[in-house]
């Protein structure tokens, strides 16, 4: 597939010169914000205010609007659009769930966004009261939710903007496996993006529509799919992967634009900490002839806007004697990182499943499995404050209870690994437990050596598991649990298991022991 991706290090140009009918857009976009609204440090989570004086801290909305700002400044025709998952990873969405997202991001002046699977994590509901406050339209294509009344008519598969004279198509897409990851209810179902992004392109072209942009919440690997799969799709503004594209970073994992025949494909990792810029020029039958761009590092050269940081200051007072409330004490720094907690055995996934498992396991209960995607920061060595661990665990996923047979433990642990490759979140963080895994091999037989207590699993014995109540429920792919017996997915927060499991025993020590290895 990648074999057909034409890259570039600065500029793409399919034609030497302009006709008198081009046309020039600049193209700012966001994606994965999770609510970032405050500065991060170089692991995403907080960075205090010592930190950010001294310069070492990323985003916040405060930058970013000066950032926007800046941006704006420098192009005479631009826009800015997001591409999903503004909900969720901080206090303030679990304080003000949608109503802050909506106020910052009408003032940041967005002329749209797609849904991500993050904007569902609280039901059609909230998600629905978010299109409500917003002044810009929300786009989903790939998804009927005809039967669903509280979108039904609010939520557009695709838009049409003008901008400097011209029309601009916008489309939505978003995770086909969104019921998987999320909460969209009964009454949403979602289906192939290709088909439905062409759906959308023939739409809007006979419409008269010949510049067409892609806001997709689908990954990377997705996004140059449906560009190769596709006709008329001149942009891909990317999310849900997180992927650093650049022609400048040493980490990014693709050049910036991403062109894939005559579409440019841009993500801008996530957080805040990027604001991307993709400058392009179409010829007057909606061609791109030029795309060029670099995301822009929001770091401390970009100032922040007092106005906007007296209003975060008043939104957060609500937060303080939460989230400022040390609980523990870490001599190392807990690695959480998403690439690695995806991937293999982590140190925060270890600490959260060893935390569980000890919560239950006077109850019978033998072994702990923690989704990777739900461990989303690292903590630095020294005091660990409340805030850090909700910032790790910011979902409000409850402690579950249930017993199932060996060899539904097998099945759950190659449901686990079986995406490994694409970096998806249900890779299992394990306690009570080991096993190997082998990703080369089909899917099915990728899992090996399970061991519980350190005796091999028996498939027909019964086993008491603790997880949250989002992998207990199906999430992440997890099916096989959702019909477990002696469920009970009312246990206290995940968040609060870890804090006092870290109390324990003065500073807690970091750690990995091969209870997951690779092959």
């Amino acid at each position: 597939m990648l074999s057909r991706i034409l890259t570039t290090t600065c500029a793409f140009a399919l034609t030497a010169g302009a006709a008198a009918a081009d046309y020039s857009l600049t193209i700012l976009h966001t994606n994965d914000y999770h609510d970032r609204h405050e500065p991060i440090s170089k692991y995403d989570g907080p960075c205090g205010a010592e930190d950010n004086t001294a310069g070492e801290c990323f985003g916040g909305t405060a930058r970013l609007v000066n950032a926007v700002t800046d941006a704006r400044a420098r192009s005479n025709n631009a826009i800015l659009v997001d591409g999903g998952d503004q909900f969720n990873g901080t206090l303030f969405y679990t304080y003000y769930k949608g109503t802050m997202t909506a106020e910052f991001m009408n003032l940041l002046g967005y002329d749209a966004m797609t849904v991500g699977n993050h904007e569902f994590d609280d039901g059609p509901e909230v998600l629905a009261g978010f299109m409500d406050a917003v002044e810009f339209p929300v786009l989903m294509s790939n998804a009927d939710v005809s039967s669903e009344p509280l979108l039904a008519d609010k939520l557009a598969k695709s838009t049409v903007i003008e901008r400097g004279g011209e029309k601009i198509g916008l489309i939505g897409l978003t995770p086909e496996d969104t019921a998987e990851l999320a909460s969209p209810g009964d009454h949403v179902t979602f289906s192939d993006p290709i088909a439905a992004v062409q759906g959308e392109v023939d739409k809007l072209t006979a419409e008269g529509v010949n510049k067409i942009i892609v806001l997709s919440h689908s990954g990377y690997a997705t996004d140059i799919n449906v560009a190769e799969n596709t006709t008329g799709v001149d942009v891909i503004v990317g999310g849900h992967t997180n992927t650093l594209l650049s022609n400048t970073n040493d980490s990014a994992e693709g050049p910036y634009p991403t062109m894939v025949g005559d579409t440019a494909v841009v993500q801008a990792y996530a957080y805040g900490k990027f604001l991307g810029e993709l400058n392009v020029t179409f010829d007057d039958e909606g061609v791109i002839t030029e795309a060029a761009g670099e995301p822009i590092l929001i770091d401390s050269q970009v100032a922040e806007n007092e106005d906007v940081l007296a209003r975060i200051a008043e939104l957060a007072v609500p937060l303080e004697e939460i989230r400022t409330k040390v609980v523990a004490e870490t001599a190392e720094e807990i690695v959480g990182s998403r690439d690695l907690c995806r991937a293999a055995e982590c140190p925060m996934g270890t600490l959260i499943a060893d935390a569980m498992l000890d919560r239950v396991q006077d109850q019978g209960i033998q072994i702990a499995i923690q989704n990777g995607g739900g461990v989303r920061a690292s903590i630095d060595a020294g005091p660990v404050t409340m805030g850090e661990v909700y910032t790790v665990l910011p979902f409000q996923n409850t402690l579950s209870t249930f017993q199932v047979t060996g060899d539904v433990i097998v099945a759950a642990l190659e449901n686990g690994v079986g995406q490994v490759e694409d970096g998806a979140g249900r890779f299992p963080q394990v306690a009570g437990m080991s096993f190997a895994f082998d990703a080369a091999a089909e899917a099915g037989s990728r899992v090996s050596d399970v061991m519980v207590g350190g005796e091999p699993i028996d498939p027909t014995a019964t086993y008491g598991v603790v997880s949250n109540n989002y992998v207990r429920n199906g999430g992440d792919g997890y099916e096989m649990f959702k019909d477990a017996a002696n469920a009970y997915d009312f246990g206290p927060d995940v968040a609060e298991v870890m804090a006092e499991y870290m109390a324990e025993g003065g500073a807690y020590t970091p750690y990995t022991d091969g209870r997951i290895t690779a092959k």
